[in-house]
């Protein structure tokens, strides 16, 4: 089983940011966190990574489900979307949340992440 679902997408990349937030908006997320792992390296060790962000897309409705289903699930929530400089573009992965949630025994939670898996795959069908 795959971890995360991974595309090559051509463009500028902020062009490229907003098509992703657009698509996970379109599906009902919305972008809780962002993690600029460049800039973070670059001034806490003076490492060069290139492009490396991390949005936390957070669809509230499946949040709040899968809190009732699983208290703790919070340790692996939200869903991590990655924007990576890579040679010939800028590599989009998105969190497959039934693998992420395979290490939790709870059919219900098991059943709930193919729900928001189905999202996310709409919203990475989208930023085509």
């Amino acid at each position: 089983m795959s971890y995360c679902m991974t595309k090559i997408l051509k463009g500028d990349p902020a062009e490229v940011d907003a098509k992703v937030r657009k698509a996970l908006a379109d599906q009902g997320f919305g972008i809780l966190s962002e993690i600029d792992v460049e800039a973070t390296l670059r001034a806490k060790l003076g490492a060069e990574v290139g492009l490396y962000r991390i949005l936390g897309a957070c669809n509230p409705a499946f949040a709040k489900g899968a809190l009732e289903l699983e208290p703790r699930v919070g340790v692996m929530l939200p869903c991590n979307v990655i924007l990576r400089g890579v040679e010939g573009g800028i590599e989009l992965s998105f969190v497959d949340p039934v693998a992420s949630m395979a290490a939790i025994d709870n059919p219900g939670l098991k059943h709930h992440a193919e729900a928001v898996r189905a999202k996310l795959q709409e919203a990475f069908k989208q930023t085509l």
